[in-house]
């Protein structure tokens, strides 16, 4: 099935695809091992060809990242971050990465981290970041972002993240997404405006599960201050939230910039119906647009997680293909 985008109104933003030819009847045997041949061809070496984007996403040379340090808005919370500048001259537009429950690092190490800070030793650092952030961060870099993956846990001595179903969970009060992560959020703007080689003008915002409802929420602050603050995050990009009493500031979410937010219909931690409901009830502020809200049919949480366990799901694999061809894109024509 196709993706179904829709902005808040409910109004459909269905994707065209390509439709099936008429059956004009039965080719010549030699035609179809013609065409046999070239489509194999096609596949075999043209894949830059019709994936240009994707491929050069995957294949682009990483910068080294730099491990910097910020305060989060907090005013007590000094924050680990991981910045990558792509290359070429600036100012660059940018965009801040905000993790989700499970925090920023792999599996693989983080069971054995806890505290995250200058001069603390740990095995989870810039080269321990999960493949999905990583992926991420070489998709934005190649469309020449400044990219930035803020550390909500680590500091606050978590690194390792949070199973499932711990939303209730003590331990969980101290980076919950309402009062504290959207403040790091805004301490890592905050310095990333004060950076030459940053476009202030255009600094996005990305976010998944805990951190997507955290970025719900920081342009829900950013919307309920005056207009002309800056600096101010340009748009957000919004992975499969949390959009329930406990995740969210508001059930009617005012929004001030261009937000895209994707779900699943499968997801097994969050409910996309409650988020459709809540986003739908949206309120415009200074004459920003509605979310757009698309919702890929049988997709799951975590659906853009290129690990083989999620891309085994044929519904994942669509939905994360359809996200990386059309979010650079809408991104790139943001006004500034």
């Amino acid at each position: 099935m196709e993706p179904r985008h829709e902005d808040a109104t409910g109004q459909a933003m269905t994707a065209l695809l390509p439709q099936p030819l008429p059956d004009a009847g039965r080719p010549p045997q030699h035609l179809v091992l013609r065409w046999f041949f070239f489509i194999f061809l096609l596949v075999l070496g043209g894949t830059m060809l019709i994936l240009p984007e994707q491929a050069m996403a995957q294949d682009a040379p990483m910068p080294p990242a730099q491990t910097v340090r910020f305060p989060s808005s907090d005013g007590k919370t000094t924050l680990t971050g991981y910045l990558y500048d792509p290359f070429g001259a600036g100012p660059h537009p940018a965009i801040v990465l905000l993790h989700g429950r499970a925090g920023l690092y792999s599996s693989r190490v983080n069971a054995a981290c806890t505290q995250i800070g200058p001069a603390i030793p740990s095995p989870c650092d810039a080269g321990t970041l999960s493949a999905r952030h990583l992926d991420w961060t070489r998709y934005w870099l190649a469309r020449g972002y400044v990219v930035l993956l803020v550390d909500s846990f680590g500091p606050r001595g978590v690194a390792h993240g949070f199973g499932r179903h711990t939303h209730g969970a003590p331990e969980r009060a101290a980076t919950n997404e309402l009062t504290v992560r959207p403040l790091d959020a805004e301490g890592a703007l905050q310095w990333l405006a004060t950076r030459s080689e940053v476009d202030v003008r255009r600094i996005m915002l990305q976010g998944w599960s805990n951190g997507a409802s955290t970025a719900l929420n920081v342009m829900q602050r950013q919307a309920a201050r005056p207009a002309g603050d800056a600096p101010s995050f340009a748009a957000a990009l919004v992975f499969y939230p949390g959009c329930g009493k406990q995740a969210l500031l508001s059930s009617h979410p005012e929004l001030d910039k261009p937000v895209q937010v994707l779900l699943g219909s499968a997801d097994e931690e969050v409910s996309p119906v409650t988020c459709q409901r809540v986003l739908r009830q949206a309120i415009a502020v200074r004459q920003a647009p509605p979310p757009v809200v698309t919702l890929y049919p049988g997709a799951t949480h975590d659906f853009d997680d290129p690990g083989r366990p999620r891309q085994s799901v044929e519904a994942n694999r669509a939905a994360r293909e359809d996200a990386r061809t059309h979010l650079g894109p809408w991104l790139d024509q943001i006004p500034h």
